[in-house]
């Protein structure tokens, strides 16, 4: 039997999010496919493995069908693949606005610049640390939310596979390579991945031992974006009403806090063997 809360075939939208049309234009396809093979809802989902309330909702496009929802969809209807082409529509509103805005910005960057004092930048998580970190947020999130932000910051790792490949620094605080987010073997696996990662040419990776008695970083956590017509994005906790700023004397004051952090920090080359020690201690 399959009941209503087994809704895992759809991920929450918000009704603000500008995806809103797209998802309702396939849940609208997907009613018409459903009524077309004269099924009612209950039994079309019965036929794929959901409940009926799931139903109602994808149609209604107050939830984002799962690439395998609309896979199974497809075979039940017998679209002959029409269905399953629907994936491309709504595959960018899986992900929240403000990642979508920020996974198009370092899709179009040259160069990225980050630092990082309370975890790990989100590109160099490992899939399990980024889920270890958004199942302890207060208020606790809701799986779906947990589901849809961890895919959505696994998905901004394509930066590492971009050809050309962009120039791509960070800066973190030797806390976030201690702090055992997940357990311990999480964060062994995610000191593991920062070894491999900081071992790509175009990737220099830094850190900031906690005894330095002057730091630049104290501000909080920093982030710029160059790209191809030498305009720069920018965003610092903090400064400028932590929102992100483009303005160039705006992005003095960031580039200018970054620079000196990335001085004070270890280089890249000891700061591998650092992150090497912690692993070996942990």
């Amino acid at each position: 039997m399959h009941v209503d809360a087994a809704e895992d075939g759809g991920w929450e939208l918000d009704p603000e999010d500008d995806a809103q049309a797209a998802v309702e234009t396939v849940g609208r396809q997907l009613k018409m496919w459903r009524e077309a093979s004269g099924l009612r809802a209950a039994e079309f989902g019965a036929a794929i493995g959901y409940g009926e309330n799931l139903i109602y909702k994808i149609e209604r496009g107050v939830r984002i069908p799962r690439p395998e929802y609309l896979e199974k969809a497809d075979e039940a209807l017998g679209a002959g693949g029409k269905i399953a082409a629907m994936k491309k529509d709504v595959e960018q509103a899986r992900y929240p606005k403000k990642v979508r805005d920020l996974t198009r910005w370092e899709a179009e960057a040259v160069e990225l610049g980050a630092y990082g004092s309370h975890n790990l930048h989100g590109l160099l998580q490992t899939e399990e640390y980024a889920r270890a970190l958004f199942e302890m947020r207060r208020p606790a999130w809701s799986q779906d939310k947990v589901d849809r932000e961890v895919a959505a910051r696994v998905t901004r790792r394509s930066i590492f596979e971009r050809t050309p490949a962009p120039a791509l620094t960070f800066v973190q605080e030797e806390v976030t390579l201690r702090r055992p987010i997940g357990g311990t073997m999480v964060l062994r696996r995610q000191l593991e991945r920062m070894l491999d990662v900081g071992q790509l040419r175009n990737v220099e990776i830094q850190v900031m031992p906690t005894n330095r008695e002057d730091h630049a970083g104290m501000g909080g956590r920093i982030h710029l974006l160059k790209f191809g017509d030498s305009s720069v994005v920018g965003h610092s906790e903090g400064q400028f009403g932590s929102r992100p700023v483009s303005h160039p004397k705006e992005i003095q004051v960031l580039e200018l806090r970054y620079g000196i952090n990335r001085a004070q920090a270890l280089t890249p080359q000891e700061s591998l063997a650092f992150i090497e020690k912690v692993l070996g201690e942990t």
